[in-house]
């Protein structure tokens, strides 16, 4: 286990923009952090702009002049845009492509014509964690709940007891498991493996999602016996296309990007040599970028062709996807600013001066600081950006294991207990046609089972590995 020490890390912090003391460092934190939540809660502005103001407070409450805190921000932000805004573009064009070839649909209806009575919890799990890999929360969330209702009514189920493993599904995949912004926001700020996290984040993923999924579903459809209403069941993408991709290439072009970087980390553990030629290869076709990049020109072929799409419809399509994540790729950028602005102010310095004495394992920190953001502000993407933006200096002497570790903790920590300042709550609310006790009782509760046991288990592997 890697506990917090000032040895840890005194040569690589880098010089602070100010000479504050501790108190007053503290004092800009908690300040920074009140301004974010304040601007978003309070004023509901949009979180880009609410985290740029919250790190010009930042600064100005720690006493750095405002040029250098103008730098640190700018930095950071175009630093986290070029290590992860790619990645999200591609996700996007892949997701969009996904979902307008009527390929989701496929996978759907397929894994639901072999399931039927208790095992349709599980088969909508399944559903939701292939279908969330490549797909943006709140992207999968509208592309499943149309399956969610259309199951729940024809075949007489309790609304919960389809729901929630669904939404469980594309949760645990949003927080733990790349390419989703927040875990490669998260892998870029704490420089983590990004096949080895991806696969703990697998590894963890599995019991969380059976936990929250299917098997809370149980006790949620008892708390909330609702039926799905008729109003919420909007049309499908396939309804309109007269073909589409079939099953097996379709989840072969969603899985290819994760095969490909598991491969590289394999690689990476089995071979051990830079200058190994196949350990170079899989270096280039296992990076994120070519992997997600391999994953959306093979879908071209395997998805959009089949589905009768012209050149041109390809072409808009890609447009499209990418026209939704503008304000995604500017709240991840501004998310790295702000971390910027907590590392050069010398916070990361500060927290490992002051827990010299502490016996808390780093990673439980992390999970910590993740809950307590997410609950302000309710921005689970807020919440693993500014954690990991805190807990930076404490991965530079971890293991590549022990930091993959840290970024999941974070991850876990970001979902915790949805509420209302969380725009995810409001989109299951309305789209399950449920009052907010209701949402309190079964998607709340979900997202903090989530939370508990991913943390849980990340805990737990960093005393075994």
């Amino acid at each position: 286990m890697t506990r917090l020490s000032v040895e840890m890390l005194a040569a690589d912090v880098p010089e602070p923009i100010t000479s504050a003391g501790h108190a007053q460092l503290g004092i800009a934190v908690l300040a920074g952090i009140a301004v974010i939540v304040l601007l978003i809660t309070k004023f509901k502005l949009h979180a880009f702009l609410a985290l740029t103001i919250g790190s010009l407070a930042l600064g100005a409450f720690a006493g750095a002049p405002l040029d250098k805190v103008i730098t640190s921000f700018s930095t950071g932000l175009g630093s986290t845009v070029a290590g992860v805004g790619v990645l999200i573009a591609l996700g996007a064009i892949l997701g969009k492509m996904l979902a307008d070839s009527g390929g989701a649909d496929q996978i759907v209806d397929t894994i639901l014509a072999r399931a039927s009575g208790r095992a349709m919890p599980w088969a909508m799990v399944l559903i939701a964690s292939v279908i969330g890999l490549p797909l943006f929360f709140e992207v999968g969330v509208v592309l499943l709940i149309p399956v969610v209702l259309m199951v729940a009514k024809r075949g007489n189920y309790s609304l919960m007891r389809i729901g929630i493993p669904a939404l469980a599904g594309l949760s645990v995949m949003h927080g733990l498991v790349p390419p989703h912004p927040g875990p490669l926001v998260a892998i870029d700020a704490l420089g983590a493996n990004l096949g080895v996290t991806l696969a703990l984040g697998v590894l963890v993923a599995i019991p969380t999602v059976v936990v929250s999924g299917p098997l809370f579903s149980r006790y949620a459809a008892r708390w909330v016996d609702v039926p799905a209403p008729d109003r919420m069941i909007p049309q499908r993408a396939s309804d309109d296309l007269d073909k589409r991709p079939g099953f097996g290439p379709t989840l072969a072009t969603i899985l290819l990007p994760v095969v490909l970087m598991l491969a590289k980390a394999l690689v990476d553990i089995v071979v051990d040599d830079p200058e190994n030629t196949v350990q170079r290869v899989f270096d280039v076709i296992g990076s994120p970028m070519i992997a997600l990049l391999a994953s959306v020109l093979v879908g071209i072929f395997t998805l959009g062709l089949p589905a009768g799409f012209s050149k041109e419809r390809v072409s808009q399509l890609v447009e499209k996807g990418l026209a939704p994540i503008a304000g995604i790729l500017l709240i991840v950028g501004a998310g790295g600013g702000f971390k910027q602005t907590l590392i050069d102010s010398g916070v990361g310095q500060m927290i490992l001066d002051i827990s010299e004495d502490w016996s808390v394992p780093a990673i439980l920190l992390g999970w910590l600081i993740a809950v307590a953001i997410r609950l302000a502000t309710g921005s689970a993407t807020v919440a693993t950006i500014s954690a990991a933006g805190l807990v930076a200096p404490l991965a530079a002497d971890m293991s590549t294991t022990h930091a993959a570790l840290l970024v999941l903790a974070i991850g876990a920590g970001s979902v915790f207990f949805s509420h209302v300042n969380d725009a995810g709550f409001w989109l299951v609310k309305e789209y399950f046609g449920l009052s907010v006790g209701q949402n309190i009782k079964t998607w709340s509760v979900m997202e903090t089972i989530i939370s508990v046991v991913a943390g849980g288990l990340v805990l737990l592997l960093s005393l075994i590995l």
